[in-house]
């Protein structure tokens, strides 16, 4: 499903006002992402886990719902790399509500307060961010959100930080370096599970500017296969930033056996076959291998 949001101008979506005329609606693909609906524009928004607060100055509208009044915030796809893959149409990000997201590259904090409010109070976001100029704004803004957990360290030493963070479902990175799919390969052997998910923003001219965006990302693609990384999808971010594509997928996939498959695997190690009558000892194999 392809849906193309545009910025909202300055007049549709007020700082901090409740909107009479303004709706809002679950978006169809991701849970904890919403669409708003106003007269003149639609914009993608999150439930804002901070009432009252900006994280870059971004608008925020109030929409009551019953007797309360939910603030939400407009997620800007020209500042979200991730914001831009979900308006560009991308089909799966992977973080929902309850998520443990590792984030590398957090920067000053932008997409972090949106996957924060997505992930919501039962979530928890690993912040990783290796300036010490934006790592001052990310734990500012992780004073307001008691699910991210800032980090300021250089995500190439995932050993350093190893006590601070816990087995997460995803990992997303965003760290625009030569060899960003071995950071991410390092950073998921401690701490994504396995079957768990990734997600990658990658700079073409950070992999090589010698070569077409197309054959840089293709570079990349196969570096991760390298690193146990099943890519599943790749999508360019055009027109929100050039020469960028997102790449989702799997971390070291989960290969299960069918029953036959597995007793065919102890017979070839010597183990003898049952009878067809003889369900508990068949059962009784299985447990033991």
């Amino acid at each position: 499903v392809f849906l193309m949001i545009r910025r909202p101008p300055r007049s549709t979506l007020d700082r901090s006002s409740a909107a009479s005329d303004v709706y809002k609606r679950q978006h169809p693909a991701f849970e904890g992402v919403f669409i708003m609906h106003s007269k003149n524009d639609d914009a993608l928004v999150t439930k804002n886990m901070a009432p009252g607060v900006s994280v870059y100055n971004e608008k925020r509208v109030t929409v009551e719902e019953g007797e309360k009044k939910i603030e939400y915030r407009v997620w800007n796809p020209f500042r979200s790399k991730l914001g831009a893959a979900i308006v560009g149409g991308i089909e799966n990000i992977y973080i929902k509500p309850g998520s443990k997201v590792l984030y590398l590259g957090a920067a000053s904090g932008t997409t972090v307060s949106h996957v924060s409010d997505i992930v919501g109070e039962t979530g928890v976001v690993y912040a990783v961010e290796f300036s010490k100029r934006s790592g001052r704004d990310l734990v500012n803004m992780s004073k307001k959100r008691t699910n991210v957990i800032p980090i300021i360290d250089d995500a190439r030493y995932p050993q350093r930080y190893r006590m601070l963070v816990g087995m997460c479902d995803v990992v997303f990175a965003d760290v625009a370096q030569p060899d960003q799919a071995r950071i991410l390969g390092l950073n998921a052997q401690y701490f994504v599970k396995n079957g768990g998910h990734f997600v990658i923003s990658i700079k073409a001219n950070c992999i090589d500017s010698t070569l077409p965006a197309e054959a840089a990302f293709a570079k990349e693609v196969a570096r991760l296969r390298v690193e146990k990384f099943k890519p599943q999808e790749q999508l360019t971010l055009e027109p929100y930033e050039r020469d960028h594509a997102v790449v989702t997928g799997i971390y070291r996939p989960i290969v299960k056996q069918t029953a036959q498959e597995t007793l065919g695997d102890a017979t070839e190690e010597g183990v003898e076959a049952p009878a067809e009558d003889s369900q508990f000892f068949f059962i009784s194999i299985c447990s033991c291998i």
